[in-house]
């Protein structure tokens, strides 16, 4: 297990200078419980998309799907990403879907964009008991889970930072995973620019 000192938190932060961070990936995935650890040890403040979602709607997730459609959410993902880029220091964990956009890819490209590559049938353990889901209501969850996968899998591999997940990580370990691969996506970067 890779242990963090306060001064590696200090080196990565410099190197950072508020630069957003971004994690996708699959319903399940564990964005949220990551994304929460992730900004605590950078000192950043925690969003998710899904919830301000809800909030500027006034529905919850399923009742967006139901009444106004899959469409319609999309285009409030877009709205609430796009208000966040605008801001610094703050680690963003987005829906599933939201990689299908191109317009999204704008937005997220303002900071450095974490893929949390997680297999099916893990997703399937976390979420089979989940009635939220509204791509989930479907008599073969594992395999629409595998379909939804497939169609996004390109659109995830142009993360910034790709993490494979295996089952027996611990959200904490996740988090100090992307603490160590920032300086290198930083320094690639930085190389790129010169």
């Amino acid at each position: 297990m890779i242990t963090f000192g306060l001064l590696d938190n200090l080196m990565v932060l410099e190197q950072i200078q508020g630069i957003n961070i971004y994690l996708i990936g699959m319903m399940g995935a564990g964005k949220s419980t990551v994304g929460q650890i992730l900004a605590n040890r950078l000192s950043y403040k925690f969003f998710d998309t899904d919830v301000l979602i809800s909030q500027v709607a006034g529905q919850a997730i399923p009742e967006i799907f139901a009444t106004q459609g899959e469409e319609e959410f999309r285009n409030l993902e877009s709205q609430v990403l796009s208000s966040l880029c605008a801001y610094q220091h703050l680690v963003v964990a987005t829906g599933g879907g939201v990689v299908i956009k191109r317009m999204n890819w704008s937005y997220l490209r303002h900071g450095i964009i974490v893929w949390l590559d997680v297999p099916t049938h893990c997703l399937y353990e976390r979420l089979k008991g989940d009635t939220t889901r509204p791509l989930l209501q479907h008599p073969d969850p594992l395999t629409r889970l595998d379909n939804i996968l497939e169609t996004r899998r390109h659109l995830y591999q142009q993360a910034d930072i790709s993490i494979a997940i295996n089952e027996d990580e611990k959200p904490s370990e996740i988090a100090e995973q992307i603490i160590t691969k920032i300086p290198n996506i930083l320094k690639q970067t930085e190389s790129h620019l010169n």
